[in-house]
């Protein structure tokens, strides 16, 4: 029978009530601090942990649980004689509930406060309670949860106390338990470390939601967030209205969102499978949204959009006709959202103000391990353009061929953008050879790109997609330069009076 319980909480959400009725279920309650203060206020009798001690709390309070009295006590394997006879010896009664949580490690750490206090919250004595009541789940239940309260209470008080259901309790304290351990490492390997990438990468995620069906609907799937997010992003946004996310849209609405948020002008962006169909900047945000949606309005059927300011009226009744999954951005006006919530399928995203940093790391899962990268954090203007053809740019192409570099990092390699002004007109994805990406950039302006300029993520290495892209109509190109061809590629540029520049910098993505 379950009948001593061990209480020690930071987190006093619902403890009294849970308390109160564990007891009333015939617990003898053990306490220490100010758990136990909070609970005699409530005229619950307790315990303190140093009668079962016989040792008085130390050091501000850092040592009164570690005692070989209540490890004893949870550790107990209640089937061995010899660990019951040495209980009894020693005189302790076995400890049969465990409920803990820990020092606010985190949420301190995440204030920006001083190291000594940082410290302080760190949490010694509620992971060890946590860890060995675990460890002998057979005969002991642990609680780290509070959402678990309700629930624990209507077992023990139906008597349904099975192995299974300890188990799963045991789940959660070692999950709660690897995931605080984890924060507090991460803490000290970023701030005491002068490692970018140290021998030991530990991480850390909780479930935002289940989804209903991965890339594919039979594969199953579900969306976690990181323990530590400083930025805006599809993590942090929230789904005001809408079906349920799919596995598909998080991965569009993430690669759009991050897209616009490159822009410091209002800038929007339609994006299908990863890659966008069409980007713009402009003075107004509707104007910039109208021109990207035209840039290929067949691509854009059931694409994902994302916008870097607030989505108006203008947009919202733009878009009421069309069938679009996904709409990302900081804030729906309310004349917006009167007009889009007609459309009860349409999810919409809002992010917040947003917020931009570039220090996180990238990460991308292969079978078996993970890869890490920093994160493109670019920017160029035209001081950081080398002008390697005849011809020089003129002012308007170098600021097109800006927007267009900026564009090109967010599409799949090999990739080629056209734009004329800060509007894309063709872009060309995810190709196995550049000139291809050309001609499908080409393909994809419908007539669009005479006059236009181009983008490319890496270097020709031939000059055949210089060729290609002057029968076009192309009067200047961005690359990075550094092929073993770059003469004959600007040879090309020259015999067709394009102005040529290079930027040193590759945007491959994979």
């Amino acid at each position: 029978m379950i009948k001593t319980a061990l209480i020690s909480v930071s987190n006093k959400q619902g403890i009294v009530d849970f308390a109160k009725k564990i007891s009333r279920c015939g617990f003898k309650i053990i306490s220490t601090g100010n758990t136990a203060k909070l609970l005699k206020q409530n005229n619950i009798d307790v315990t303190l942990v140093s009668e079962i001690t016989k040792f008085q709390e130390m050091l501000d309070g850092k040592v009164k649980s570690i005692h070989p009295n209540i490890f004893g006590a949870i550790l107990a394997d209640r089937k061995n004689k010899k660990h019951l006879n040495e209980l009894k010896k020693l005189r302790i009664d076995a400890i049969d509930l465990v409920v803990v949580n820990f020092y606010p490690f985190e949420e301190v750490s995440r204030e920006n406060a001083k190291l000594k206090n940082i410290i302080e919250n760190i949490d010694i004595g509620g992971p060890s309670l946590a860890k060995a009541a675990a460890k002998n789940y057979k005969n002991v239940l642990i609680v780290v949860d509070p959402d678990d309260y309700k629930h624990v209470i209507e077992i023990i008080k139906n008597k349904k106390v099975d192995e299974n259901f300890r188990g799963r309790l045991a789940a959660k304290a070692f999950l709660h338990t690897a995931r605080y351990e984890t924060i507090i490492s991460r803490y000290f390997a970023e701030n005491f470390l002068n490692e970018r990438f140290p021998q030991i990468y530990n991480l850390t995620f909780n479930k935002l939601q289940d989804l209903r069906y991965g890339e594919n609907p039979h594969q199953k799937a579900a969306f976690y967030k990181s323990f530590w997010v400083n930025e805006t992003c599809v993590s942090t946004a929230k789904q005001i209205q809408g079906k349920e996310l799919s596995y598909n849209n998080i991965l569009d609405a993430n690669d759009a969102f991050e897209l616009v948020k490159d822009f410091d002008e209002p800038t929007a962006a339609v994006i299908k499978h990863t890659n966008p169909s069409g980007v713009a900047s402009a003075p107004r945000i509707d104007e910039a949204y109208k021109r990207a949606y035209e840039t290929d309005t067949k691509s854009a059927f059931g694409g994902v959009v994302a916008l870097n300011r607030a989505c108006n009226m203008e947009i919202a009744n733009l878009m009421s006709t069309l069938f679009v999954e996904v709409v990302i951005c900081p804030n729906f006006d309310k004349d917006a959202l009167s007009i889009l919530e007609k459309k009860k399928n349409l999810r919409l995203l809002e992010t917040g103000a947003i917020v931009k940093d570039y220090n996180s790391l990238d990460m991308r899962k292969v079978v078996g391990g993970l890869l890490v990268q920093t994160r493109q954090e670019l920017n160029i203007d035209k001081r950081d353009l080398k002008i390697v053809s005849k011809r020089e740019p003129t002012k308007e192409e170098i600021e097109s061929l800006i927007f267009a570099w900026k564009v090109n990092k967010h599409v799949k390699s090999n990739s080629i953008v056209l734009a004329q002004g800060n509007v894309t007109v063709g872009i060309g994805a995810g190709q196995m050879s550049r000139v291809d990406a050309v001609k499908l950039a080409i393909l994809k302006s419908e007539g669009k790109s005479k006059g236009s300029i181009m983008s490319s993520d890496a270097f020709f290495p031939f000059r055949d997609g210089i060729d290609e892209a002057a029968k076009a109509g192309v009067t200047a190109v961005i690359q990075p330069g550094g092929s073993i061809k770059d003469d004959e590629v600007i040879q090309a540029a020259n015999e067709h009076n394009m102005a040529m520049v290079f930027t040193g910098i590759r945007l491959f993505k994979h």
